[in-house]
């Protein structure tokens, strides 16, 4: 090749080459404004969510209240020393005190301190709080983000939902409005406003990680919004708050395990459902409560088969009580209740919750399944007493396989166990450890390992006594009284 040649095919190569490198570097410098536009409206979409949460912050901390509760345990309790806080709520947290962490008997009588968190509603001083936190209170002294104090009188108090009203003497307060638990859907934002530790008006956020659960084991009727929003001993009490700066929930609990602290899982109740305790707290200091009369269970796939049904939807009746609202319309054992006035029926939580917070006497259509046919039902929901809300107070044993309530006077008629005590088993789930021992509902458990259990805090205690050991039942039914081996380490 000649030398003219080389020179041409060498100046194409560098030409080439330099036309290659200027493009690249000509599509970094065009793309440049796009990825510094993107960060920038990435940061200010960042900007502007912290912007949000200061502004709740700023409206809602003043109505946000610090709570100090005195009270007094009795002789023979015990308590650990742990400042500031006192051991029934460290308790409801983190379980109880693990091995080798003093405990001291009390001699006499002693006043203890512990805290929690409140929020005002009205501007003439009602406020909203948990149960666990002013219930047994012999004295409760509220403190403002302003920093006035005020000694505090209880309203009334709801034990099985764990929502309580205290009202202090002021006027024009600041106040937070409640807003619509229905509505917030999971993966929204939410914010914890609370006194976690004695740190007043801490705010955390996150986002609604479940609704409606139940079965959790910390009140009687739950419906609780779950939450990764941190909630420490101090937050119960304080509201769950979306980004308008509306309560949706009040914190109550968190999951823990072994005695550990915050996981990522805490529970709040639902504002609705606090709205109506507290209405019926201020008009009449008590809650009153609607039932059916009847003893209802989740479907199983295998139940839902048995029944003819294509899915697991719906609440089985599996017992009616004679001369209860649920009789009188016909219901029947072996129905499926799908529906109250029109509204999906999914869990025998959701149907025990909605019953309840039904006005007695209202009259209420209920939809069931009898024999693969839909029906409707006219049901009057009627008052419940305090030995039917005892009754229903049945504790959920999963690892076990049944269910268990404390005999009172409607249990021991129904089962004919007068002049008894102990625990009826009042559910028991097929193929479960219970039934595979031989456990039916309707059963009266008197003892475990020869001692006498006569409630269902006594029967847990026991159990979680023996451990993972097989423990001895002493039962009683209509055949007699026989013992029962139950090994729940299998």
């Amino acid at each position: 090749m000649s030398k003219s040649a080389r020179r041409k095919e060498h100046r194409i190569t560098l030409l080439h080459v330099l036309g290659v490198a200027w493009f690249f570097i000509a599509m970094i410098i065009l793309g440049m404004p796009d990825v510094t536009h993107a960060q920038d409206k990435a940061l200010e979409n960042l900007k502007e969510t912290g912007k949000a949460f200061a502004s709740v912050a700023k409206n809602a901390s003043p109505a946000v209240v610090f709570i100090r509760v005195e009270k007094t345990v009795s002789q023979g309790q015990f308590f650990r020393y742990r400042s500031p806080f006192e051991d029934d709520f460290l308790k409801r947290f983190f379980g109880e005190p693990g091995p080798g962490f003093p405990q001291f008997p009390q001699q006499q009588k002693r006043q203890v301190q512990s805290q929690g968190s409140g929020f005002i509603i009205t501007q003439d001083g009602y406020i909203l709080t948990n149960n666990h936190v002013v219930g047994d209170a012999d004295r409760v002294t509220v403190k403002l983000l302003d920093g006035r104090e005020f000694t505090a009188k209880t309203v009334g108090t709801d034990p099985p939902t764990d929502v309580a009203v205290i009202k202090i003497d002021a006027e024009s307060l600041p106040v937070l409005s409640l807003g619509d638990s229905d509505r917030i859907e999971v993966g929204e934002w939410v914010l914890a406003l609370g006194n976690p530790f004695g740190l007043s008006h801490t705010l955390t956020a996150g986002i609604v990680s479940a609704k409606g659960r139940s079965s959790v084991g910390i009140t009687d009727y739950e419906d609780f919004i779950q939450t990764d929003a941190a909630i420490n001993p101090g937050n119960s009490g304080g509201p769950l708050i979306d980004l308008l700066g509306k309560v949706v929930g009040i914190n109550t609990a968190i999951y823990s395990r072994n005695g550990g602290g915050y996981m990522g899982i805490g529970f709040a109740i639902p504002v609705n459902m606090a709205k109506n305790i507290y209405t019926q707290l201020i008009e009449h200091g008590n809650v009153t409560r609607g039932y059916l009369g009847v003893t209802i269970q989740d479907l199983t796939a295998e139940l839902a088969k048995s029944f003819g049904l294509n899915d697991t939807r719906g609440v089985l009746v599996s017992q009616v009580m004679p001369d209860t609202p649920a009789e009188k319309a016909g219901m029947k054992q072996g129905d499926v209740i799908v529906s109250l006035d029109g509204k999906p029926v999914d869990t025998s939580a959701s149907l025990r919750n909605e019953v309840a917070m039904t006005v007695p006497g209202t009259a209420i259509k209920v939809g069931v399944i009898r024999d693969g046919k839909k029906m409707t039902l006219n049901v009057k929901v009627e008052k419940m007493s305090e030995d039917m809300l005892t009754s229903s107070r049945s504790e959920d044993l999963s690892n076990l396989g049944m269910s268990v309530a404390t005999l009172n006077n409607d249990l021991a008629k129904q089962y004919g166990f007068e002049n008894e005590s102990g625990v009826v088993v009042t559910g028991v789930d097929q193929g479960s450890l219970a039934a595979r021992t031989g456990i039916r509902p309707g059963m009266l458990i008197k003892e475990i390992d020869r001692k006498p259990v006569k409630n269902v805090k006594e029967f847990e205690d026991a159990l979680k006594k023996g451990g993972k050991k097989p423990v001895l039942l002493f039962i009683k039914d209509n055949r007699g009284s026989h013992f029962v081996a139950i090994d729940p380490g299998k």
